[in-house]
């Protein structure tokens, strides 16, 4: 890189600020080059940033002077400072903030590791036999160093996972391999560190601040040229990367849902291009959008031929099943007694956490909702109390009915500790429960999932969570979704493909000839029909063709727009965006509480114009700033 023989410098730091200009000491210039580490004095301390470029003009006034120039070589590389502009542009935040969110303090500072017991390791799992020729075009555009952007529709999660170890071990060198959750990215260095050897680092938000600063060291010291991780995995500071692997790539953990709220599968692909790279985007069941672009030539499809076999999907129709509980057919419950005889391992996904879904009142169905949310609250029986899921709020479990004062009240539905509960007395035999209301810290998941590795846990239940945590190296003879229809009825245009998705994860989670059995009353519904054939192209044809219909993504863009603590504002929004914003269309306004009890207000704009939305944003952010109390959240592309 070559060094800049200037006086003036545009330096960003890890704030919500845009760059500021620096003059550079004559003994320093001959020194400062585009993604080095300084320090300068900001307000009333001295701070660590990152050159961004040379300024030619300097702005007038009076300019501070640079303090010093905190290491020999830039870390992070022109792609990487053209990135962070890219971001900066598209989810309409400050290059500072984005610099914040993005790198890890250890970067600027490094902290000391300390020795520590290993917390007991992953779970291994076997690596299927993939074909070197399976791989073989996308080694050589690694290997040729330009971008590409290949779509790899995988036949189950082991054969993702063995398709980009299968690319690790052809030699290629600087690597970045994402997974959305931090025991996946675990388990997969646990399988391939033998082979990798010191090549390979971890690098993600659950290793502790030294081993953070250990990986980050090896990365900059060319140790490291393999980087597997979480979101942090993305910004690793590698040089000249030829491949970015984004396993998983339609799991909506990707999309961030604080902070600037930005796609990490998205900002993987702008990474790949701007540091021309290849891109390998994997899922058992791509995205509907990178369904898409494939279908446009954007990506590079590529579904392997092999051959995986599945395990039996029965849809039973809840309408009209014969029931040993409100909840759980007797279809699920002889089929699940008989795994247990043949001592199997069975799963019952809800969900639902909690011990009810609701609490209702049988003489008037008026049902127990949060004062603060208008969202029914969920009866928590360990606790004795009502909880709000979205804000927090606890109540006592009331005698009477709240609007009648009767006294027949009545718990509705089933949550994660109600099943679990009818489960043990259904098979009498204890059973493990993975969800957030027992699995509240990191160190208590890695205990549940060690769990699962031996032979005395049998059954467990959980929700989401539990299918996200799981991973390949857990297979089960028995998996249960008993209440199915919580994913369909959710108001959203992704809800059906969301479905497919939560669905297509348990059906992944089964071994090879188990079953999967899945509770509905919509057994109509066209996602049954193509999930129990696993035809997925089928089912995301069917699926572009009611989004293009309505005109959603990918036929159109998206962006949310939500200001809270002052609600009386959204007049003017809505007024400033027909002012502004040609060619958008307005959804809303719908107001609600967050979860700090304030008044919250938000707006979908949907236009065929990237453009366009993000003017009227930009328009919308200048309108309102220095309002005080005001917060306004821009998210791009929501998920």
């Amino acid at each position: 890189m070559i060094k800049l023989s200037v006086h003036y410098l545009d330096i960003v730091f890890p704030v919500n600020l845009r760059p500021l200009t620096y003059k550079c000491p004559e003994h320093l210039s001959g020194q400062a080059r585009p993604g080095m580490i300084v320090s300068a004095p900001l307000r009333n301390r001295t701070a660590k940033g990152i050159i961004l470029d040379a300024v030619a003009s300097p702005p007038a006034g009076p300019i501070k002077e640079l303090s010093s120039i905190d290491g020999d070589f830039p870390v992070l590389g022109k792609g990487m400072l053209k990135l962070l502009r890219w971001m900066s542009d598209y989810y309409l935040a400050s290059e500072g903030s984005i610099l914040q969110q993005i790198l890890p303090k250890e970067l600027f500072v490094r902290v000391k590791a300390r020795k520590t017991a290993e917390k007991g390791k992953s779970p291994r799992f076997s690596l299927l036999a993939v074909p070197p020729e399976e791989v073989s075009l996308i080694r050589e555009s690694a290997a040729e160093r330009r971008y590409r952007a290949f779509l790899v529709h995988a036949p189950s999660a082991d054969y993702e996972y063995s398709f980009i170890s299968e690319l690790l071990q052809t030699v290629l060198r600087s690597v970045i391999v994402i997974f959305p959750e931090v025991s996946q990215a675990e388990t997969f260095y646990s399988a391939v560190s033998g082979f990798l050897g010191d090549r390979a680092c971890l690098l993600h938000g659950g290793i502790s601040r030294g081993r953070r600063s250990e990986s980050l060291a090896g990365i900059l010291s060319g140790k490291h040229d393999i980087v597997i991780g979480t979101r942090a995995a993305l910004f690793a500071p590698i040089k000249n990367v030829s491949l970015i692997s984004v396993l998983h790539e339609d799991n909506g953990s990707y999309k961030l849902e604080e902070g600037i709220r930005y796609n990490i599968r998205d900002v993987a692909v702008m990474r790949g291009f701007l540091e021309k790279c290849t891109v390998l985007l994997s899922s058992v069941t791509p995205s509907v959008e990178s369904s898409f672009n494939a279908l446009t030539q954007k990506y590079i499809p590529l579904k392997p031929a092999v051959q995986v076999r599945r395990p039996r999907v029965t849809i039973i129709d809840m309408r009209y099943a014969r029931k040993i509980r409100p909840g759980i057919s007797r279809e699920v419950f002889d089929a699940a007694r008989n795994k247990l005889k043949a001592k199997k391992k069975i799963m019952f996904v809800v969900n639902r956490r909690g011990y009810s879904t609701l609490l209702l009142c049988a003489d008037c169905g008026h049902e127990e909702r949060c004062d603060n949310c208008d969202i029914p609250l969920v009866m928590h029986r360990d606790e004795k109390a009502l909880k709000c899921h979205y804000c927090g709020k606890v109540r006592a479990v009331p005698e009477r009915c709240g609007r009648c004062g009767g006294l027949h009240i009545e718990l509705r539905g089933a949550g994660t500790q109600k099943v679990q509960e009818e489960i043990e007395e259904l098979f009498g035999m204890g059973s493990l429960r993975f969800d957030s209301d027992g699995v509240t810290k990191k160190s208590e998941a890695r205990k549940l999932l060690g769990s699962l590795s031996g032979d005395s846990a049998k059954v467990i239940v959980g929700t989401k969570m539990m299918t996200k945590r799981i991973g390949p190296a857990e297979k089960f003879s028995l998996a249960a979704v008993l209440n199915t229809d919580a994913y369909l009825n959710f108001p959203d245009f992704r809800a059906s493909e969301k479905a497919y998705r939560e669905l297509s994860t348990v059906i992944d989670l089964a071994e090879p000839g188990g079953d999967v059995m899945i509770q509905t009353r919509l057994p109509q519904t066209s996602l049954f029909r193509h999930l129990k054939k696993g035809d997925y192209d089928a089912f995301v044809k069917e699926e572009l063709a009611a989004r293009k219909e309505l005109a959603y993504p990918p036929y159109s863009k998206l962006m949310k727009i939500t200001l809270s603590g002052n609600g009386r504002l959204g007049d003017a929004l809505i007024s400033k965006i027909r002012d502004v914003g040609k060619g958008i269309e307005i959804l809303g306004p719908a107001s609600s509480k967050n979860k700090m009890g304030e008044d919250e207000l938000s707006v979908f704009l949907k236009s065929a114009s990237r453009k366009a939305l993000n003017d009227a944003a930009r328009s919308v952010l200048l309108m309102y700033e220095g309002v005080k109390g005001l917060k306004i959240v821009v998210d791009v592309d929501p998920a």
